[in-house]
Formats: structure tokens, sequence, C-alpha cells
């Protein structure tokens, strides 16, 4: 097997990107503290084609040089909007009709395998995710329209939001461009 070269993968350039249809799905970032955290959502967002990223509280903003070292590029061509309260966010999102979601292991949170994700009857999606140590506040969960979880059976019960968000975005994006 031989890796395909960079023509190959038909890449499209900041400009298409640009002008290009999104996956309607705005990723909110609720006090992230790592910048390398920021800039994995941010070229996540990339892949997938993802509508916006609203960085929110404490979470950096670019231009930064640490974002910049994992976005390769991604600040410019994902949009982004900066909140200085994450509850702002929400609601700001929620009068633009966008199912929100926290991503949280919450007692009423539904596992990831049984969401079924659908795109038909509202904006988009919301998908919500928290600081590294306090996840997703409380006062963000209760205001969220649900919350979903990843399921896990190790002994930390916790995942690298970025790679958390690798995993949900993912099935998002599936159910968008798939379905």
């Amino acid at each position: 097997m031989l890796k395909k070269s960079m023509e190959e993968l038909n890449r499209i350039n900041e400009d298409a990107y640009k002008k290009s249809e999104k996956t309607p799905i705005i990723v909110v970032l609720d006090n992230i503290r790592s910048l390398n955290n920021i800039g994995s959502f941010f070229r996540t967002a990339d892949a997938f084609r993802l509508e916006a990223i609203f960085l929110c509280g404490i979470t950096a903003v670019p231009p930064h040089r640490e974002i910049r070292k994992t976005a390769l590029g991604a600040t410019n061509t994902v949009k982004w909007k900066y909140f200085k309260k994450t509850k702002e966010s929400i609601v700001f999102l929620k009068n633009e009709n966008f199912t929100t979601i926290a991503i949280e292991q919450t007692h009423n949170s539904t596992k990831l395998q049984e969401k079924a994700i659908s795109f038909n009857n509202k904006t988009g999606y919301a998908l919500v995710f928290g600081n590294e140590v306090e996840g997703v506040s409380e006062e963000v969960i209760s205001i969220c329209d649900q919350t979903l979880e990843i399921p896990q059976s190790g002994t930390k019960h916790s995942l690298n939001v970025s790679i958390c968000g690798g995993i949900i975005l993912w099935e998002f994006y599936k159910s968008w461009t798939f379905s």
C-alpha cells in the first residue's frame, strides 16, 4: 500500500473552503485552558467543515502561536466567535434554533451509541465541550437541551477533551454526510 499524494487528497484552497457548504454544527468550548486542545478543535472543525467554533470564558482566541501549532492553519478557515460567558453563547444559539447538547456525564445523559442524530428538524447542533478538569459547567448543562456522553469502561472515565471532540464530531459528521 502507498500513501496518497497531496494531489490525490483533493484538498481545496482556503477561498473554496470558505465558500463551501458547511456541516450545521457549532462547537462551543466552555473554558478550555489548553491552547493545544483549542488548536485541535480548529483542525477537526476544518476537517469536517463545521459551521463555526464559539470560544467562551478563559478559552484563548486566535491568533496565538500555541493554537496555530496544532491548528495547522485551520484558524484561517474556520469561523469563530468569542463570548465572555458560555451561557451567553447557548442563549444566542437557542435563539438561532440550534439544538444545544452538552457533552458531559450526567444522570440523564444519552449514551453516544443510543443517540439518534437527525438534521431534519432544526438549524443544526451546538455541541458544548468543557474544561479539562471541571467539564461543562452546571450552569451551562442546566440550559442545554440535552446531554450526551461517550461510554467508557476504564479506571479514569475521562478522555482528553480534544479526543472526545473528535469522536463526537465524527459521529455527527457521518450522520450529516453519509445519511
